[in-house]
């Protein structure tokens, strides 16, 4: 198999990056195309009580084992399978009995706050793209996700965002906008950024 196209698709919690991803995904045949979420690679803290992993800073780049997602990376660039790990965002920590397997294709698409922070990550890469949003309206699609799919209280959401959330993202996810090749807003119209998208996509499963 030639090459895989990788792309990396990052932005502040709740900019609108997965859904930039399902409009990606949705032209491409499921063969053709493989998604990693890098919240799965959050740190595994068994050796912590919940109380503890509940205070631990999830939006510093230290929370994230880059080396496992350097090393699947490199793995499934080089057409091989890896298992991906899972995390469980109710009990902050890493699902001990579940992976996900994730083969080689044409098309690989790592999604998360930090995809593009990593040097060595984004040297892998073909296209970096970097989706913009309003800190308001991040904070709203935030509160809402982490009430209704992920277990938080209202005063646990606002508490991690005033704390963390909005503070490293100044300090580590915007300021990698710069290594973006399309920023995309996404509070406004964005189909011509998915159009260059997908027509790049295109042209490497032809090929």
């Amino acid at each position: 198999m030639e090459k895989s196209l990788l792309i990396l698709i990052a932005g502040g919690s709740a900019s609108g990056k997965t859904t930039v991803v399902h409009k990606v995904a949705n032209f491409c045949e499921t063969n053709d195309i493989s998604v990693i979420a890098i919240d799965n690679y959050y740190k595994k803290r068994d050796d912590i009580t919940l109380e503890e992993r509940k205070l631990i800073n999830y939006d510093h780049p230290d929370s994230i084992d880059l080396d496992l997602l350097k090393e699947h990376l490199k793995e499934l660039l080089n057409g091989n399978s890896i298992m991906c790990p899972v995390y469980n965002f109710s009990v902050h920590n890493r699902d001990s009995e579940k992976t996900i397997k994730i083969d080689p294709t044409k098309v690989i698409i790592l999604e998360g706050i930090f995809a593009l922070y990593d040097e060595e990550i984004r040297s892998l890469a073909d296209i970096m793209i970097f989706v913009e949003s309003e800190d308001d309206i991040r904070f709203i699609r935030r509160l809402r996700r982490d009430i209704e799919e992920r277990g938080r209280t209202v005063d646990e959401v606002i508490s991690q965002y005033l704390n963390t959330v909005k503070p490293m993202y100044d300090s580590y996810v915007a300021p990698t906008k710069r290594y973006a090749d399309i920023i995309i807003p996404n509070d406004t119209k964005h189909d011509m950024a998915i159009d260059i998208i997908i027509a790049k996509i295109r042209q490497t499963i032809r090929s």
